[in-house]
């Protein structure tokens, strides 16, 4: 008899058989609040009425029309759509199906725009499981344990943790920096180094926002020195943060953006976004691929970036962020065994320690299972898998974050207890 894979394991119990906003329904009759939303993936909701007529529609029109070999309209569609959104300058784009395969794609452009080999990362950061992408993704070994060697070319420099170091931001950010500077000096030259890559909130890496400071620093030493900045916004674009794009909230432009998850509300697809000059840079045959910029995928993501702008769903994210943070917070202050809450917008972590401050990974994953007796379906991040992280769908109201902040607050109270 046939089976998946013994090492896909579900984080939760529910066996879904529909959604609907921020609800999944399971074969057990129950109703589940959903604050994964298929890992940021389901933007609008589940089953927003828009996204499902207008993939109805491309269904019955054309499913896939390979785009190096015919152009289609749900494709022209997309690339105006994304145009209103972008930052001026990305004017050029190249569609896959995976943010691993759009972090590759940004990586081979980085260095054939530059002719540079090496690439800097972010501790902390992921961006994916494919070769390259692995090879650049430090969350956790568990990504990229078992399937040396690596792809070569890649450095880690430290992200602001403030939370992990023990310091306040500003020192966290003062560090930070000052070991790119020296990375520079003793791994990376900067006539060899293509590009930085960084998540603008670190995802599976813990849910840990970056700062101006530290942006502004790596753009500024990426124009000093010629290498570009490239912005996996995989997780934190089309609203998640309450901007648009995460690097919103920092006042910086990248060279290159990364898109995926929630730009089709569930359909795959990704992107990079460039500029022309520098898209035109890329070797002829290094783009290309079977089923990138789907017709149906196409579609859907721009049937969500209306419901986006029609729903006004960038505004409600931060709206319902504040709602949602300051009530993890209050159940934060009275529960010790959360030393941390952070996140940016409907992208939020609740770091569990134990008495000496050490990573609570048990905890942890006792509240995540208890937050599905009370209904509510989570997942885990980080190194420890000591941070239990909310992203429910941008569709949530205020109703909707209460229901879930009662829930939490009976998990945590039902997890902490067992310990």
């Amino acid at each position: 008899m046939t089976a998946l894979s013994p090492l896909l394991r579900q984080a939760t119990p529910v066996v879904a058989e529909r959604g609907e906003g921020p609800y999944l329904f399971g074969a057990d009759g129950r109703r589940y609040l959903d604050f994964t939303a298929g890992i940021g993936v389901t933007s609008t909701g589940h089953c927003h009425p828009k996204v499902v007529a207008a993939a109805q529609e491309q269904v019955g029109k054309l499913i896939h029309g390979q785009y190096t070999t015919v152009m289609h309209e749900p494709l022209r569609q997309l690339v105006a759509a994304l145009g209103e959104v972008l930052p001026p300058k990305l004017d050029s784009l190249f569609f896959m199906n995976s943010g691993s395969e759009a972090v590759e794609a940004a990586l081979r452009l980085a260095r054939m725009g530059t002719g540079r080999p090496n690439v800097i990362v972010c501790q902390g950061g992921f961006h994916g499981r494919t070769v390259a992408a692995a090879s650049m993704t430090t969350s956790g070994t568990r990504f990229r344990a078992g399937f040396a060697p690596l792809m070569a070319g890649v450095h880690v420099t430290p992200f602001p943790t403030a939370f992990r170091y023990g310091w306040d931001e500003e020192t966290a950010t003062r560090f930070a920096l000052k070991e790119f500077d020296y990375l520079l000096q003793t791994q990376t030259a900067p006539n060899d180094t293509a590009a930085v890559i960084v998540e603008p909130v670190l995802g599976e890496g813990g849910y840990i926002p970056a700062n101006t400071a530290f942006m502004q620093g790596l753009r500024e030493r990426a124009d000093r020195h010629g290498f570009l900045l490239v912005l996996d916004e995989v997780q934190t674009g089309v609203g998640r943060t309450g901007r648009f794009w995460g690097h919103d909230h920092f006042g910086v432009e990248p060279d290159i953006l990364i898109t995926a998850k929630g730009i089709a509300s569930g359909f795959p697809i990704s992107g990079i976004a460039a500029s022309e000059a520098l898209m035109r840079k890329a070797w002829p045959g290094s783009q290309g691929g079977t089923y990138g910029a789907n017709a149906v995928a196409c579609a859907a993501a721009v049937a969500t970036l209306e419901v986006v702008r029609e729903e006004k769903l960038v505004h409600n994210a931060e709206q319902m962020g504040q709602r949602l943070r300051a009530g993890l917070e209050s159940v934060a202050a009275d529960h010790p065994t959360i030393g941390d809450v952070r996140g940016l917008g409907l992208m939020l972590g609740s770091e569990f320690v134990d008495a000496d401050g050490e990573p609570d990974g048990k905890t942890a994953l006792r509240v995540q299972q208890a937050a599905v007796g009370e209904g509510l379906l989570l997942l885990l991040c980080g190194a420890a898998n000591n941070v239990v992280r909310m992203i429910p769908a941008l569709v949530v109201d205020e109703n909707v974050i209460d229901e879930g902040l009662r829930a939490w607050r009976a998990a945590v109270e039902a997890g902490t207890s067992e310990a």
